[in-house]
């Protein structure tokens, strides 16, 4: 498995931690997909990691204050923009938008364009719980290898990308709700992969696997579209 590598040959991978998320679960879920993993509170922390992850529970607002306070916000962008790899989780997705409905109009990070609206449905809100989903060509890297499985949500508010082309997986809540998106170096899934068994275990070791592709100046293997995906 990935995470018998040799520490040498674990990719150093930042946690951002602005005091909202799940951080050791989800630091935990890459350690054993393969990550050499630290939290990071500062953009000290940040600078040198191979890849970023930027998790996230709580409010829109609340975050993306404290991002902009600690002035990682800023970092996170920069370290995007310069092409180091990037997995969004959750509210962590949903910060890379340009605006937030949720409790006002707030603004995001800008990397990706279209917005966060609450959800659009005759079911209950929020919306917990396993669905599946259903894969486009933005995702392929994500999915590769990934078994038939539903993953865990836990929302009330999703991305609204105005380019069909970022949306990498959908899922089915009562109409279709983006559940992934993907563009260059940027991976982001509004379900949480550290909750979502051997599922999300295997798409967070595709993400190692393409930071450490990237790191070794190789062609990201997971980039290749896996037969089946659907």
């Amino acid at each position: 498995m990935t995470a018998s590598r040799p520490r040498r040959d674990r990719p150093a991978i930042a946690v951002v931690d602005y005091g909202m998320g799940n951080l050791a679960s989800v630091a935990k879920a890459l350690e054993r997909a393969g990550g050499n993993v630290r939290l990071a509170a500062s953009s000290a922390g940040l600078a040198g990691a191979e890849a970023v992850v930027l998790p996230g529970v709580g409010a829109f607002r609340d975050a993306a204050s404290r991002l902009e306070a600690t002035g990682l916000g800023d970092v996170v962008v920069e370290r995007i923009g310069a092409g180091v790899p990037f997995l969004g989780v959750c509210l962590g997705m949903q910060l890379l938008f340009a605006r937030s409905a949720e409790g006002g109009d707030w603004r995001g990070l800008g990397v990706l364009p279209g917005t966060v609206e609450r959800l659009t449905t005759d079911l209950k809100v929020p919306h917990i719980g396993w669905n599946a989903l259903t894969w486009e060509a933005a995702g392929a890297g994500m999915a590769r290898g990934l078994p038939a499985a539903a993953v865990y949500f836990v929302h009330s508010y999703a991305c609204r990308p105005t380019d069909p082309a970022l949306v990498a997986a959908t899922t089915d809540y009562g109409g279709p709700v983006v559940a992934a998106v993907a563009r260059d170096n940027v991976w982001a899934v509004q379900f949480h992969p550290e909750k979502s068994s051997t599922t999300g275990l295997a798409l967070l070791a595709n993400f190692v696997a393409a930071v450490r592709a990237t790191r070794d100046g190789r062609r990201d293997p997971s980039a290749v579209p896996p037969r089946g995906v659907h």
